[in-house]
C-alpha cells in the first residue's frame, strides 16, 4: 500500500512539475518578443547618439510585455500584417506613431530631461517573416554641458530593454544594465570601475538565466532529459558540465564569426537531438561513457543555437569577454535550477524505487519525445 501511494506520489509530482514548465517556460519562438537595445554613444563634445534596436512592428501593434509571445496577443493579425509592409510604407506609420507613442520615453540628463526630437528610423527590407524584423530607431542630440548621471527610461507598454552607454571611440562601454518595464536605470558618466563591472556582468548572467528560465522550454527538456536516466549527482553534474563546455566553444565561435550555420538548420538539429536523448531513455536504462560524449556534441550544437540569441545582446569590444562569461553562467545557473526542480518533485523522493524507471522514467521521456518530435516536423516546414 505504502509503496503503491509513493509510486502515486510520484506521478503527481512529475508531470505537476511538467505542467509548471509548460505553464511557465516557453520555447524561443520565432514570435518572442525580446527586449531592446538602447545605445548611447557620447562624444567629446558634448554630443551624443541614442540607437534603439526593437521590433517596431510589435510596438506599433500594440503589444505589451504582458504577452511574451506575439501570437498570443489579441493583435497578432495586426502585428502579421506589418510585418509584411514594406519599409517605406512601415516609416510613414512609424513617423505618424511617434509624436504621441514615443512621448513617454525619456532621457534625463542630472534628472532634467533632454529634448532629443523625433527619431530617424531605418526599417530593414520584408525577408523571412518567421523571423523578428529589428529596426533601428536613431537620435542625435546635445547633452547640457557638466552632465554627471544620464537617466534612462523605456515606455512600460514597449516592454523590457537592455541599456548600453559608451564614449566614441572607446573600446569599453562604461555601463550595461537591464531594465524591467517601467523601470528606470541610471548611469554615471564617469563611474566607479567596480560599479560599472559588477552592473555589466549582472545583466549578462540575468539574461542568460532568462534564456533558460522561462524563455529556453527546448533546452529545459534537453536538460530534463538527461536527468531522467540517471539521478545520480555525480554523473548528472558530469553530463551538464560536458553541455555547458561544449555550448561555450561554439558560443564563442558563432560570435566571433568562426562559426556560423543558419537557424533553419540548427533549431530543428536541437530538437532531434532533445529527442534522440528521450528516445535513449526509453530504449536503455544504463549510464555509458558515450552518453558524456553524445551529451558533448549535441552541446556544441546548442551553441550555435545560443549564438543566435547572444548575438541580439553581446556587448563589444573590451566587453565581449564579461558578457560571454556572463551569460553563460546565466545559462549553467538556469540548467542547475532545473535540475534541483527535478531532484526535488521526483528524484530525491522516489529515485531509488524499484518502479521509479517504468512509472516515471518511461512516460515522461515519451513526452519529450513527441514534443520535439512535432518541433522537428514544424522548423523542417513539414507542418506548415
Amino acid at each position: 500500500m505504502t509503496d503503491t501511494l509513493s509510486r502515486r506520489a510520484a506521478i503527481c509530482g512529475l508531470w505537476l512539475l511538467l505542467m509548471a514548465v509548460a505553464a511557465f517556460v516557453r520555447p524561443a519562438a520565432a514570435h518572442e518578443l525580446s527586449p531592446a537595445i538602447a545605445e548611447l554613444t557620447v562624444t567629446g563634445s558634448g554630443q551624443a547618439e541614442l540607437r534603439v534596436d526593437l521590433n517596431l512592428e510589435a510596438v506599433l501593434a500594440g503589444i505589451g510585455p504582458e504577452h511574451d509571445d506575439t501570437e498570443d496577443a489579441p493583435q497578432a493579425a495586426t502585428y502579421d500584417a506589418l510585418r509584411a509592409t514594406p519599409p517605406e510604407d512601415l516609416t510613414v506609420r512609424f513617423q505618424s506613431f511617434q509624436s504621441d507613442g514615443l512621448s513617454d520615453l525619456s532621457l534625463l540628463a542630472d534628472g532634467a530631461p533632454v529634448e532629443i526630437g523625433p527619431a530617424r528610423a531605418d526599417i530593414p527590407e520584408v525577408g523571412d517573416t518567421d523571423v523578428a524584423r529589428l529596426s533601428t530607431l536613431r537620435w542625435s542630440f546635445a547633452l547640457p554641458p557638466g552632465t554627471e548621471v544620464i537617466t534612462w527610461r523605456f515606455p512600460e507598454r514597449f516592454g523590457a530593454s537592455i541599456f548600453r552607454a559608451t564614449r566614441e571611440g572607446a573600446e569599453e562601454q562604461f555601463f550595461a544594465g537591464f531594465v524591467s518595464p517601467g523601470d528606470t536605470v541610471t548611469a554615471a558618466l564617469d563611474p566607479a570601475d567596480g560599479a560599472t563591472q559588477s552592473a555589466s556582468f549582472l545583466t549578462y548572467v540575468t539574461i542568460g538565466f532568462d534564456h533558460i528560465l522561462p524563455k529556453g522550454l527546448d533546452h529545459v527538456l534537453f536538460v530534463i532529459g538527461l536527468f531522467l536516466l540517471n539521478t545520480q549527482m555525480r554523473p548528472l553534474l558530469i553530463q551538464i558540465t560536458m553541455f555547458t563546455l561544449a555550448h561555450t566553444i561554439t558560443l564563442a565561435l558563432g560570435m566571433t564569426g568562426v562559426v556560423s550555420a543558419p537557424a533553419h538548420i540548427v533549431e530543428p538539429l536541437i530538437a532531434l537531438s532533445i529527442a534522440y536523448v528521450a528516445v535513449e531513455n526509453i530504449f536503455t536504462s544504463d549510464l555509458h561513457r558515450w552518453r558524456t560524449v553524445i551529451v558533448f556534441l549535441f552541446g556544441l550544437l546548442h551553441g550555435l543555437g545560443f549564438a543566435s540569441v547572444f548575438r541580439e545582446y553581446a556587448a563589444s569590444g573590451a566587453e565581449f569577454v564579461k558578457s560571454l562569461v556572463g551569460f553563460n553562467i546565466g545559462v549553467e545557473l538556469g540548467q542547475l535550477t532545473v535540475i534541483a526542480l527535478c531532484y526535488l518533485a521526483v528524484g530525491y523522493w522516489f529515485g531509488d524505487k524499484p518502479w521509479y524507471r517504468r512509472a516515471v522514467v518511461i512516460p515522461a521521456s515519451l513526452a519529450i519525445a513527441l514534443i520535439s518530435s512535432y518541433w522537428v516536423l514544424e522548423r523542417t516546414g513539414l507542418l506548415a
